[in-house]
């Protein structure tokens, strides 16, 4: 599956779930900019993803594609949409191939000779046949992710499974591991790897003959944020960029635009304005806003300087030039002088909010303070009575700081800045009407 339908895929289920199939197949590729027919296509990928992954199921288990999606809030306590990254972002030749190959070192170590026979014995007629340096790329691509393990010894090579942590445990040393590792993939960010582990680990204890103690999951999670798991598509493609200095190049839509998505137009006959934005920018910092489930990308842009984007917006990345080491510091030292109060990713005019927070009645424990010095950030207690305490910060901006705020109701009252304080008092103005008699 080439990258840029995992682009058109990833923005497709993230849709899907979202309208809760409120949108009829004009509007939903209407939305997505891609015809229907490209949709009917889509939908029929996704079916054989879904058949790929729950093939080794019995039929009386195996989940059909309308209820793998459908959403529903107690049933979806293993992440539904996480099956896009089980299936293979392969073309199908290189799907083929690398089963081949992993299959021949599963249960001893190969050459790259070796496992260049067993590949053109066992691969389907209708496919080319790899040569050694087809092979060579693919052992390096499969060492890089830590799925094969170089032999120590000379020339030539041989290379083997890297699964002997996993057979070296005993059964109830998986039962924890796989206990741990299904806590820290739902509570931890990013998670998608935790996800894959957790089923390769499942499967380990699967095949100890114990399969029967498996099937009773210890802990159940409620997944809320469907969008940050396919977020993470592009997260470590990022992180690389970041790493390596290097600029990306992407096709950007924001939450504002009426689509998500275009197709690249091969064909100049039939090309099209897309309502994406062409950026080309270097990647400094990637957030993520644990209130809303956001990945945000921050960097600096040739015209604009600082700029940020919503991951879910991102189609067709790519990396591009690498910069100097001393032009990436001074971009990073420059973003984090204009974030450095921010409440999250603000780079607003720095400012001083002054709140009085009303303390609720004795003998009750004041949750409202407690709340207050978990989550203030940077910010400190000024002036404190029986009754009320002062709490001041310093911020960039109040857009992001305003719903934290308005989360205590009438336990808060925004003292400075002037418009803040009227921006609340129309808000709650309007709250207010909603609940007059009628």
């Amino acid at each position: 599956m080439a990258r840029e339908s995992f682009d058109k895929e990833i923005q497709f289920l993230r849709m899907l779930v979202l309208t809760s199939g409120a949108y009829s197949r004009q509007q939903f590729a209407q939305r997505l900019g891609i015809s229907v027919h490209t949709f009917d296509k889509t939908i029929r990928r996704l079916k054989d993803i879904v058949n790929t992954v729950y093939q080794q199921l019995p039929q009386e288990q195996g989940k059909e594609f309308a209820e793998t999606l459908r959403f529903s809030y107690y049933e979806s306590a293993d992440p539904m949409l996480l099956f896009l990254y089980r299936a293979k972002s392969l073309k199908e030749s290189e799907s083929h191939r690398l089963s081949l190959l992993l299959a021949a070192m599963q249960d001893e170590a190969r050459t790259v000779m070796e496992l260049l026979d067993a590949c053109c014995s066992d691969l389907p007629a209708e496919l080319s046949l790899p040569d050694e340096k087809t092979i060579r790329s693919d052992l390096k691509y499969l060492e890089e992710v830590g799925v094969i393990v170089k032999e120590p010894g000379g020339r030539p090579y041989r290379y083997r499974v890297h699964d002997r942590l996993v057979k070296e445990l005993t059964y109830e040393e998986l039962l924890d591991l796989y206990d741990y590792v299904d806590i820290m993939a739902n509570t931890q960010v990013p998670s998608v790897q935790g996800y894959l582990l957790r089923d390769s680990v499942k499967k380990a204890l699967q095949q100890t003959g114990n399969a029967e103690n498996v099937t009773g999951e210890p802990f159940l999670y409620k997944y809320h944020y469907y969008s940050r798991i396919l977020d993470e598509a592009h997260l470590f493609t990022l992180l690389g960029a970041i790493r390596q200095r290097r600029k990306v190049r992407f096709l950007y839509f924001s939450p504002r635009t009426r689509k998500s998505y275009a197709s690249k137009n091969t064909n100049p006959l039939f090309e099209r304005e897309t309502e994406g934005k062409e950026v080309v920018m270097l990647p400094l910092k990637v957030i993520y806003d644990h209130q809303y489930g956001r990945w945000y990308l921050l960097g600096s842009e040739s015209r604009q300087g600082i700029v940020k984007f919503r991951l879910e917006g991102l189609t067709q990345l790519n990396e591009d030039e690498v910069v100097p080491e001393e032009t990436f510091n001074e971009k990073l030292h420059l973003l984090e002088e204009k974030t450095r109060y921010s409440w999250l990713i603000d780079t607003g005019r720095p400012l001083t909010v002054r709140v009085r927070f009303f303390s609720p009645e004795a003998p009750q424990p004041n949750f409202v303070k407690e709340r207050v010095l978990l989550q203030g950030q940077w910010g400190h207690i000024t002036e404190e009575d029986e009754v009320s305490f002062i709490y001041e910060i310093k911020v960039h901006g109040t857009t992001e700081i305003k719903p934290w705020l308005r989360s205590f109701g009438s336990s808060c009252e925004v003292l400075a800045p002037e418009h803040l304080r009227r921006e609340l008092i129309e808000e709650w103005k309007e709250i207010a009407a909603y609940y007059e008699s009628v």
